[in-house]
């Protein structure tokens, strides 16, 4: 799957300018992201095909896990606009994070901590991106 995938985005990307590493074009990004994801699919196929990999059986499949998972990216992508970037990156952590079996909640919290500032750091200072930071309540 990881394959397929990715090599259809990286040679759909083919279509756009690639660019440079310096001056990226629109199509640069998603070709090499393309050929990564392909890679990785390569990597596992061979690791699962190799004598020594390990057997495993897949049980029950569990819908909670799929719900909260689902449900916080789609709760980030309908809060951003209202709670702002810091509170939508933490409480898409913090529900993602209860979809685990190891949930811990100071983990939880300093995950989510972690990924507001990176999340601060990366988009809005490194790439000059205009995020509302703060509910929009507070800002108007």
């Amino acid at each position: 799957m990881f394959i397929v995938v990715g090599g259809g985005f990286a040679l759909q990307a083919t279509q756009y300018s690639m660019g440079s590493a310096a001056r990226m074009g629109p199509g640069y990004f998603p070709f090499w992201l393309g050929i990564v994801l392909a890679l990785m699919g390569a990597t596992v196929l061979m690791s699962a095909l190799s004598p020594r990999a390990e057997k495993t059986t897949i049980g029950r499949y569990d819908f909670r896990i799929l719900f909260l998972v689902v449900g916080s990216v789609f709760l980030y992508g309908f809060s951003l606009r209202y709670l702002g970037l810091y509170l939508s990156v933490f409480l898409l952590v913090l529900i993602s994070s209860v979809a685990s079996h190891e949930f811990n909640w100071k983990v939880a919290v300093a995950n989510g901590l972690f990924l507001v500032a990176f999340s601060y750091l990366a988009f809005i200072r490194g790439l000059g991106l205009i995020f509302p930071l703060w509910p929009s309540v507070l800002t108007n």
